[in-house]
C-alpha cells in the first residue's frame, strides 16, 4: 500500500458539525479496506481529538497518514494550549465550561481515551500557542 494522506479542517465552537471529520475519516478508512478494529480505534481517537478542538480551541487541522505499517493521526489546534498536560491526562479532569457540559461534552475522558485507543501518543503544547497531538495505531494482520 502506498502512503495515503487525509486532511480535515475542524472549526472551533461548531457543535453542529462536531464529529463530521471523524465520520468522514472512518468512511475513508473503510474504503481502504483496513481492519474494522483498527478503524474503530482510529475513529475514537479522532472523535475525541476533534471534540477537544471544538470545545477548547479556535479550531484546527487533522492530518491522517496511512501506510503499510501504521495509521498516524496528527491534530494541531490554535487554542490556548494545555497548562498542565499530566493533569489533563487524568480521567475526569476537564476545563470545559458549564455550558459545554450541559450539552453533554467535557467529561474529562478525551485525552485518556485517545491514549487508551492509540499505540503511541505524544502531546506538544505551549500556553497561548496551541496544541499538537500525534497518535499512532499500528496495522496488525
Amino acid at each position: 500500500m502506498q502512503q495515503i494522506k487525509l486532511s480535515y479542517r475542524v472549526d472551533g465552537g461548531d457543535f453542529v458539525r462536531a464529529g463530521e471529520a471523524s465520520g468522514n475519516m472512518k468512511l475513508s478508512l473503510k474504503k481502504l479496506g483496513l481492519p474494522p478494529e483498527l478503524i474503530r480505534r482510529a475513529a475514537v481517537c479522532m472523535y475525541e481529538g476533534e471534540i477537544n478542538m471544538v470545545i477548547h480551541a479556535s479550531g484546527g487541522q487533522a492530518e491522517i497518514i496511512v501506510d503499510m505499517d501504521a495509521l498516524t493521526i496528527r491534530l494541531v489546534d490554535t487554542g490556548p494550549g494545555i497548562a498542565d498536560v499530566a493533569r489533563a491526562m487524568e480521567e475526569g479532569f476537564s476545563t470545559a465550561s458549564d455550558a459545554v457540559r450541559d450539552m453533554g461534552f467535557g467529561a474529562g475522558m478525551g485525552l485518556p481515551n485517545m491514549k487508551r485507543y492509540s499505540d503511541e501518543m505524544t502531546i506538544e503544547s505551549a500556553a497561548g500557542e496551541g496544541t499538537a497531538v500525534t497518535m499512532k495505531l499500528y496495522i496488525r494482520p
